[in-house]
């Protein structure tokens, strides 16, 4: 789902780079520089900000000061002096002081909150004795977050209502009609396996908090669960990564992946066990429904997805086979998939698969400790969140163990040095503190889409991060959510369709699209966090008990 990961990674120079906002100054001749050495720039003072060039928390009414080694020709000022956002000039009034060697710049109306603005400083300006400046200078000056509430202040719970209603009408209201898939994002028409699966566990969260009947959550998942059955391309069972919603077929999510992922596959699962254990009535309807998920499950051959060997491979493709080569292997956001696997009462992996493929026969263990705070299992510094909300949306850490792990230690501290790092901000980023964290994959200004860790960090935040992990830190996600509405709202939330994907407070940028795989973990989670109601459908589930049980594990649920 998230493969990216790796990609982005090796990004991570280009991240560090690109944040800087270094001076530009053009090249000069070595005979320009000997005339003009005497005029030059000196310093840039934003309101009482000084000993830099580039400013954040800038108000919007601010004075900059720019002071030049000699008198400045004030004629020249208004030409070769401007204050712009983007390509726009924004008009200023100038004034002059310390025998007009600083010159003092005042926007003649409000600038506006969270907004990148550019002093340009030109070549011709001149000094009083007709020198001319010879070099240009751009100053990157970014304005403070307006500090007001946007929204009037509701208790935490009704908060957390709102939260979780906004998200779930992602799916209930953007979802494609025709299927009851839900979209890959809300600007696109390709639906996600992955997203419909944490989509379909969001469903007794929306029935158990009112936001829609019982009846309308059955006839959506009936609806979805017939068109898996009898609509959607299936390869040895499994499903692709993206499917038309319309028709059922196989959209491919890069060129040699044009088949099976078994690992979108084992999220969609994971929703529809949780929707069987949620929908026991003894209707008709229920039951069939019922029996068709059981069907779906059945059906999907895990142990092929081994390809002979002790370990399972994400992707399958009709047309090129194994190609991809990618393993399944841990620590990363695929627990769930080789807990699927061994939980199958048809096509069942061994404990062998699981320890050699998955746990790395114990090198996915980490032991080591990153600000404050040791990590059981995973990469440096925990990587992305996501690897604690996708498995965890159904599998209850607390309590949990293995031969590797203590799972709730393992969740919580990945989470705690996600929040720790961002609390450090070691990169500088503005904006970051206990109230504004939170790094997983998402959109990205600055390249697109990325897998945000801190090994892979470039100022970009992401509110299903701090929001999903509610189970994990309660007090940090609250801190979070409460910024991200009342401080940040005016920009980051909808009312239909809640937080944004994310946003960027040091390169200005707040995202206008949504996603499925991080609009539906924020609805689960927080539920996991209020009543623990997808983690108890989930662990209901008698094959999973046996199946856990059979790779080790050991849960207050079995």
């Amino acid at each position: 789902m998230k493969r990216i990961l790796f990609a982005a990674l090796v990004c991570g120079c280009f991240f560090s780079c690109a944040k800087k906002m270094d001076v530009t100054a053009l090249k000069r001749s070595d005979a320009e520089q000997a005339v003009n050495a005497s005029f030059y720039f000196v310093s840039l003072q934003a309101d009482d900000q000084t000993g830099n060039l580039n400013y954040y928390h800038v108000k919007i009414n601010p004075t900059f000061k720019l002071k030049f080694s000699m008198a400045v020709d004030t004629s020249t000022v208004s030409a070769n002096i401007q204050l712009k956002q983007n390509n726009t000039i924004i008009p200023v009034k100038f004034s002059y002081i310390k025998g007009d060697t600083v010159v003092v710049m005042k926007p003649a109306s409000s600038l506006q909150y969270i907004t990148k603005y550019t002093i340009s400083v030109l070549p011709n300006l001149k000094s009083a004795s007709n020198q001319k400046l010879g070099v240009s200078y751009q100053l990157n000056q970014v304005t403070t977050i307006d500090s007001s509430d946007k929204f009037p202040r509701k208790t935490d719970a009704q908060l957390l209502n709102l939260v979780q209603k906004a998200s779930f009408n992602y799916y209930w209201i953007a979802g494609n009609a025709l299927s009851g898939m839900a979209k890959e994002r809300f600007s696109s028409d390709i639906c996600t396996t992955g997203g419909t699966g944490f989509a379909v566990m969001s469903i007794p969260v929306a029935i158990k908090r009112n936001f829609i009947t019982r009846a309308d959550g059955l006839a959506r998942v009936t609806k979805l669960v017939n068109f898996l059955d009898q609509n959607c391309t299936k390869y040895h069972g499994a499903f692709a990564h993206w499917i038309n919603g319309n028709t059922g077929a196989t959209i491919p999510f890069s060129p040699h992946d044009d088949g099976a992922d078994i690992v979108e596959t084992s999220y969609l699962m994971e929703g529809l066990l949780t929707a069987r254990e949620y929908f026991n009535g003894t209707s008709a309807d229920e039951t069939n429904l019922r029996n068709t998920i059981n069907k779906l499950y059945q059906n999907v051959d895990w142990s092929w997805f081994t390809n002979g060997q002790n370990t399972l491979y994400w992707h399958w493709s009709p047309n090129y086979g194994w190609d991809t080569y990618q393993q399944v292997n841990g620590w990363n956001e695929a627990l769930i998939t080789y807990v699927m696997a061994a939980s199958s009462p048809t096509h069942p992996i061994n404990l062998a698969t699981y320890q050699n493929g998955w746990a790395r026969n114990g090198a996915m263990k980490n032991g080591n400790t990153y600000y404050g705070v040791q990590l059981p299992l995973g990469p440096a510094n925990g990587g992305p969140l996501f690897f604690e909300h996708y498995s965890f949306m159904g599998i209850d850490p607390n309590g949990l163990a293995d031969a590797y792990a203590n799972y709730q230690q393992q969740t919580t501290a990945h989470t705690q040095i996600n929040y720790n790092y961002c609390v450090a901000n070691p990169k500088h980023y503005n904006g970051y503190s206990d109230s504004c964290w939170g790094l997983t994959a998402s959109d990205d200004n600055l390249v697109g889409y990325s897998a945000h860790e801190p090994n892979n960090d470039d100022g970009v935040l992401t509110p299903t991060a701090a929001l999903s992990s509610f189970p994990y830190t309660p007090d940090q996600s609250m801190a979070a959510l409460q910024f991200f509405y009342y401080k940040l709202g005016d920009k980051l939330w909808n009312s239909y369709y809640g937080f944004r994907d994310a946003f960027n407070l040091t390169e200005p940028w707040f995202d206008n699209d949504y996603l499925a795989i991080d609009q539906m973990p924020i609805v689960v989670m927080i539920e996991n966090y209020r009543s623990q109601q997808i983690w108890n459908l989930f662990m209901k589930c008698k094959e999973v008990k046996k199946g856990m049980k059979k790779l080790g594990f050991t849960s207050p649920h079995f």
